[in-house]
Parts: structure tokens; C-alpha cells; sequence
């Protein structure tokens, strides 16, 4: 999907306003603390039910305000909106009008991925970065992950609390059973859909890092050592188990590495590089994501002009004009923009049907269109 239309209300410092966005690539420029990543934060709300700065939802709301809401319509004027209001708990989740119960209903009509100065946990913040990485890809590709993997969670929460209650044995071995069916499921699933990334990998980065792209290999490691059966594992663990209280192996304990060679990826590449195979990862998955009828994907990049130099912003731009989505850019000076734009013949005439890009300029919480094409109500 594209969306077309984007409201906000008592979100973060932005002015309750609505502006419609280019099907297929937006900027928005402004300095530090202008709102620019507060836009990027409602789409990527209304997309996830959740946020990519904060974990506590009550800061999302503006100064002393006790609710919000989010809502967008796309090209084909399909409307989605989420509210929440702390007075009384409730947050409310419509499609086209009709209510719904559950973010993930949100979430089957838009795809939204980010890169941010805080994707770089994927390299740093832990394997929990990496797996959940692979399950955004997951839910949109893999249609029946999202049940799978509730309830192989339900599962895991049974047999960690037969681990910590200290239950009998026979009990423990009724939840393991059935936890290692579900765990090998969910597992040969994911490796799929890894083998599928590591696959169309290879094209983005001989566009945006063609000097490593033949060195990097990807590790999928299922979450037990692959010399033994998950249940062997688990038996040899048993005591380690019982002093932790929860499970040491399993599909929830996967992970994919990133190396060049023998060493981890990271310890290779420079910070610019490091943000350029981010983005290759993110493309990769945004054109898996995009083979599914059911949703394309919405990328969104914040601060485009960190890290990467004039050649390394021409190169994006080559991806992005081989991606078939929405991509919503942030940067601090519209200088750095020129290689997305230098090639983008805009017409002046405010009837010219040939505009290939939207951009904003975002001040105080205040965004203004640059170009005659573009209107705020």
C-alpha cells in the first residue's frame, strides 16, 4: 500500500494536522527536534501499535495532553486509525470505520519498516534486535507466523512456569513435548524465510556495498546446538533450568550472524558501511515482503545525511529507484537530498500529473509544503 493521506492529533510536538504524501517518495526536512521523527514515529505507529522511540505509550501523547490519535488513508482509499486515550484506558483500533480488537488486524494492511540511528542494535543490541528483525518479515511473508507464534509463546510461558514452580515430572515432561513440536515447526519455518533474505540479499548489496557483497555470509542458528535434538538439549539442561526458571533452549532463543569471513560484520565495516548494510537487509526484506499480494511496504529512513557520504547517498538512491514501495525520508539540511532529486524533473504547474516526489519542511511541530503539488489542510 501507499498512503496518501496522513493525520495526527495530540501526537508527540506535532500540530494536529493532515497532509497527503507522494505514493512513492516523500521528504520532510528540518533541524533537530522539529518534528521530523515524530511523523516517522505516527506512520510507524499506526503500523506496529507501537513505538520505535519509547516503550511507555503515555509519552506519544503532546504536553499535558491525555490522548492522541493516528490515521491514514491509502491509495485506494482504504482508512485505518488508532487512538488512545489514558483517562479511561481505551484504545481504539478502526478499519474503513469498523472496529477491531486487534493491532495485528492493523498490521495485515500496512507494512511499515525504519531505519534509524537506532538500527544499529542489530548489530550491537543483542540477538532479541535480530529476532525482531526477522518477525516483522515474518508476519507479512509467512501468513500463519503470527498464530504459530502465539502459540508456541503460550507454550513457552507453561513450561517455564512448570521450570520455576518446580512441578512434577511428569507435568514438565508433558509441556516439553509438546514445546519442542512447536519449536521445530516455528524453526523450519524461519529458516525458510532466512534462506529467502540471504537470497535476495546479495542484489541490494551490489548496489549500496558492491566491494563486500560477495564476503558477507548470514548464520542461522535455530536457538539449540545443531549436534543434538532440541529435547536432548533440553534434558542436559535440566538443572541449569531450574536455577535460571525459564528455558534455555528453543526457537525463541534463535539468532542470524553477520560476518565477512570469520568475524563478525560489525568489526569490519565502517559506520557508514555498517548504516549501508542495514539498509540492504531492510530492502531485502522490503522486497520479500513485497512479493505477498496481501501488503507492500512502507520504508521509512530517518536522518538520511548521518553517516553516508555524497557517493553513498547516489547509491540509495539507485535502490530506491529499484524498490517497488513508499519511501519516507527525514534530513536535517535539503542539501543532502540532491542525489535523490537531481534527476526529478518538477514541474512548476501545480495541474502537472509528472510530480515524482513530495517535500515538506517541518518547523516546530509545523509542516509546510516545498512544492506546488503538495496541500495541508
Amino acid at each position: 500500500m501507499s498512503v496518501t493521506k496522513l493525520t495526527t492529533y495530540n501526537f508527540r510536538n506535532l500540530s494536529s494536522l493532515t497532509i497527503d504524501l507522494h505514493p512513492n517518495l516523500n521528504f520532510f526536512v528540518g533541524d533537530n527536534g522539529s518534528g521530523k521523527s515524530s511523523l516517522l514515529e505516527a506512520l510507524f505507529f499506526i503500523g506496529h501499535g507501537k513505538s520505535f522511540r519509547t516503550s511507555k505509550v503515555e509519552h506519544i501523547a503532546s504536553y499535558e495532553k491525555d490522548n492522541f490519535v493516528v490515521s491514514i488513508k491509502d491509495i485506494n482509499d482504504l482508512q485505518l486509525g488508532l487512538s488512545k486515550d489514558f483517562n479511561t484506558g481505551v484504545t481504539l483500533i478502526k478499519i474503513n470505520g469498523e472496529r477491531h480488537a486487534r493491532l495485528s488486524e492493523l498490521a495485515k494492511n500496512i507494512a511499515v519498516q525504519i531505519v534509524t540511528p537506532e538500527s544499529f542494535k542489530l548489530f550491537f543490541g543483542g540477538p532479541r534486535e535480530r529476532r525482531r528483525f526477522v518477525e516483522l518479515g515474518m508476519f507479512h511473508v509467512k501468513h500463519d507466523f503470527s498464530t504459530q507464534w502465539r502459540e508456541f509463546n503460550r507454550v513457552l510461558k507453561q513450561r517455564n512456569a512448570c521450570i520455576r514452580n518446580q512441578l512434577d515430572k511428569s507435568t514438565l515432561d508433558y509441556w516439553t513435548t509438546i514445546f519442542c513440536e512447536l519449536s521445530e515447526e516455528v524453526a523450519e519455518v524461519r529458516s525458510h524465510y532466512v534462506t529467502d533474505l540471504i537470497a535476495e540479499l546479495p542484489y541490494w548489496l551490489g548496489i549500496l556495498l558492491p566491494s563486500i557483497s560477495d564476503k558477507v555470509t548470514v548464520q542461522y542458528l535455530q536457538g539449540w546446538p545443531q549436534k543434538k535434538t532440541l529435547l536432548e538439549a533440553l534434558n542436559d539442561s535440566i538443572d541449569r533450568e531450574k536455577s535460571y526458571g525459564y528455558s534455555l533452549y528453543g526457537a525463541h532463543k534463535f539468532d542470524v550472524k553477520f560476518l565477512i569471513g570469520k568475524h563478525a560484520l560489525e568489526s569490519q565495516l565502517s559506520r557508514g558501511q555498517q548504516k549501508l548494510f542495514l539498509l540492504a537487509l531492510t530492502f531485502a526484506q522490503a522486497k520479500l515482503i513485497g512479493r505477498v499480494n496481501r501488503v507492500k511496504p512502507i520504508l521509512l529512513i530517518d536522518d538520511i545525511g548521518a553517516e553516508l557520504d555524497l557517493h553513498s547517498r547516489q547509491s540509495l538512491s539507485n535502490a530506491i529507484s529499484s524498490l517497488d514501495c513508499q519511501v519516507v525520508i527525514t534530513a536535517i539540511e535539503e542539501d543532502v537530498l540532491q542525489p535523490f532529486i537531481d534527476d526529478v524533473d518538477v514541474s512548476k504547474n501545480e495541474s502537472d500529473k509528472n510530480i515524482k516526489y513530495h517535500m515538506f519542511h517541518v518547523k516546530h511541530g509545523g509542516i509546510l509544503p516545498v512544492n506546488n503539488s503538495v496541500m495541508i489542510e
